[in-house]
């Protein structure tokens, strides 16, 4: 696990970029600690911050080149059946000088050219350069767990890991309008598109070529979706299948020359990680936190039960208000492009603390994507196979508006959900999905961002968005995929792992596990009983009773009591000040200001998240836009 950057010069003008090759890796340190490397000749130049994790040794240094010298590369990620094929690269008669997944995965390009892709099971970011040809070939995992940020111009195509590596090359911070407005919706901005006019991101599962100052990209990847898909195999012997892929996934990861552990959350999907990995992990070492000042947050207790099952050397990190607060300008400022979902604290102090006695980690992301593991999911279940249920929901909606719904307590929280609910039974398939993706409705933020901008390019990318919804419910999950996990869940544990030199590893999204979870019938995943139904049934006997009986906890910090007390006067007095929102000239005054009476009243509903939104943004924007 590394971070990476690149240039590429198409003018002389450009050539005078290449300096900053140096200031832009030094922005990676923290997803690198152990070392850096720079290679330029003629137009290119590479440059790397390595996390030492297979072959420690100088040896697997990067920048990586052949021992032909024409091809060099430079990878951020994981291959873990880079050894299959080094054995064939050794009966072949290479000469291997590493023991590394990097140099096999040098010479797989080598032999197959894009064609290599195919055969890494893992997750990546990458370049290589191919002297001979004058070229370079970049590249993404399949779903987007490593991320790659690209500008191109006249004179220059660049890229990075991170925002702030590709801006030392001074390109142009020119606001998109339709980012922000999806991203005051979101709270995260979806790929391709960035926070900056002329920046995008490479998407999953695609390469490009860039050559004679020309870029193609083409993919190699796509989710093997199709609709409406019926039972082949009995669901006991389907339960076993998806058994033993995901312990196979598991198997996999545990491959590493450094400490190693994982994360265990008290929920199904970590804790069926964790049992998997117990199995061949003797003594594994599992980590969760807990809040003891927040009785309704802490799930500490779920974790402890798995981890007595299944013997691991676990460690609990009991927080107070008083620590996560501490940590919170650490995200905030790590943070480079607006991302407000507020788990990202807790994972930030938990990564923090976790990377003090290993240096990779698993985790259970992706489950519920894939198995319908949301309450949103249940509740399209429901409005999809329930007309009665759903015309009860639109006739209660004045109920659940006059409530007071918060997510501060486990009752206003559920008047919160059924108020949403109500509002997104009303709503088209489509219309339906994006409204409970978000924290607020297209009119409400229209009322709010008073920034003129193309309704006709957010209309666009809105429908590429959700040009996949249809009938079928797995469509939606595909969707989910495509669009939250890439943007959303898998953004935040890259980012907060890496502010923190932590590799994770999700067995979830090995693709033999997606590809075997698309080819599923939804009702081998959801139904009236319940989410998650043939990944629970699957693990049933690994898993303490209460696990499996318990409801779905998001993954959150108490935000709304900070809002009251410690953070209250950096809302009024700072970043939604009246003064401050004006000279910004960005927002409408009295709607910012309505929205702040509501987050300080009796029912604040969303407007915690809407809040915590608007902080995340005018923090970046005072320091990469002031």
């Amino acid at each position: 696990m590394c971070g990476i950057t690149g240039i590429i010069a198409f003018t002389e003008k450009g050539k005078q970029q290449m300096h900053k090759i140096s200031a832009s890796v030094y922005t990676l340190l923290k997803r690198g600690p152990d070392g850096e490397g720079i290679f330029i000749h003629n137009n290119t130049a590479f440059a790397h911050r390595r996390l030492s994790v297979i072959d420690t040794s100088n040896a697997a240094s990067q920048p990586f080149t052949d021992h032909s010298g024409r091809y060099t590369i430079i990878y951020n990620g994981e291959f873990f059946n880079y050894r299959e094929y080094r054995q064939q690269l050794v009966q072949k008669g290479v000469p291997l000088k590493s023991t590394s997944d990097t140099e096999v995965l040098l010479y797989l390009f080598i032999e197959y050219g894009a064609a290599c892709l195919e055969k890494v099971n893992g997750f990546f970011s990458l370049a290589i350069y191919d002297k001979q040809e004058q070229s370079v070939f970049i590249a993404r995992d399949r779903y987007g767990v490593k991320p790659l940020l690209i500008y191109q111009s006249e004179t220059i195509f660049a890229f990075a890991s991170e925002m702030k590596a590709l801006l030392a090359y001074d390109i142009p911070r020119e606001l998109d309008p339709v980012s922000l407005f999806t991203y005051l919706q979101l709270n995260y901005i979806p790929s391709p598109d960035s926070i900056f006019k002329g920046v995008s991101k490479l998407e999953p599962g695609h390469f490009m070529i860039i050559k004679n100052g020309k870029v193609e990209t083409s993919y190699y990847y796509k989710i093997p979706y199709r609709e409406n898909i019926t039972a082949t195999i009995d669901y006991d012997t389907t339960q076993k299948q998806l058994a033993g892929i995901l312990e196979e996934s598991v198997q996999k990861r545990l491959v590493s020359d450094v400490p190693l552990g994982c994360f265990l959350s008290g929920g199904v999907d970590s804790s069926i990680i964790a049992a998997l990995a117990a199995r061949h992990t003797p003594h594994l070492k599992t980590f969760s936190i807990g809040y003891k000042d927040e009785p309704m947050f802490d799930e500490t207790s779920y974790a402890q039960l798995v981890a007595k099952m299944h013997r691991t050397d676990h460690t609990v990190f009991s927080l107070g208000n008083s620590d996560l607060f501490e940590n919170l300008y650490s995200v905030l400022d790590y943070i480079d492009e607006p991302f407000a979902d507020s788990s990202a604290l807790a994972l930030h102090i938990l990564s923090m603390h976790t990377r003090k006695h290993v240096t990779v980690a698993l985790s259970g992301d992706g489950a519920d994507e894939l198995f319908a593991g949301y309450n949103k999911h249940a509740a399209e279940f429901k409005i999809r196979n329930n007309r009665s249920f759903a015309s009860l929901a639109t006739l209660t909606k004045p109920l659940w508006a006059i409530l007071p719904g918060s997510r501060n307590s486990s009752l206003g929280n559920r008047i919160r959900q059924l108020e949403k609910f109500s509002k997104g039974a009303r709503l088209s398939e489509q219309e339906r999905y994006w409204r409970w993706a978000g924290y607020a409705d297209e009119s409400t933020i229209r009322e709010i961002f008073k920034t003129k901008f193309s309704n006709d390019t957010y209309n666009e990318r809105k429908k590429g968005l959700l040009k996949n919804i249809n009938a079928d419910f797995n469509s939606v999950l595909l969707t989910d995929m495509n669009l939250v996990l890439q943007n959303d869940m898998l953004t935040k544990v890259d980012s907060m792992s890496m502010a923190n030199s932590l590799e994770v590893r999700t067995p979830f999204l090995d693709y033999n596990v997606v590809n075997f979870a698309f080819g599923l019938p939804v009702n081998y995943k959801i139904n009236n009983n319940g989410r998650k139904r043939i990944l629970k049934d699957a693990f049933r006997s690994q898993l303490p009773a209460e696990i499996l009986r318990r409801r779905k906890h998001g993954f959150e910090v108490p935000l709304l009591k900070w809002f009251r007390t410690d953070l209250k006067s950096m809302i009024t007095d700072d970043l939604l000040s009246q003064r401050f929102i004006h000279e910004q000239g960005l927002f409408d005054n009295e709607s910012v200001q309505l929205l702040q009476r509501q987050l300080f009243s009796s029912s604040p509903g969303d407007s915690t998240a809407r809040v915590w939104g608007l902080i995340a943004f005018q923090y970046w924007w005072k320091k990469y836009m002031r």
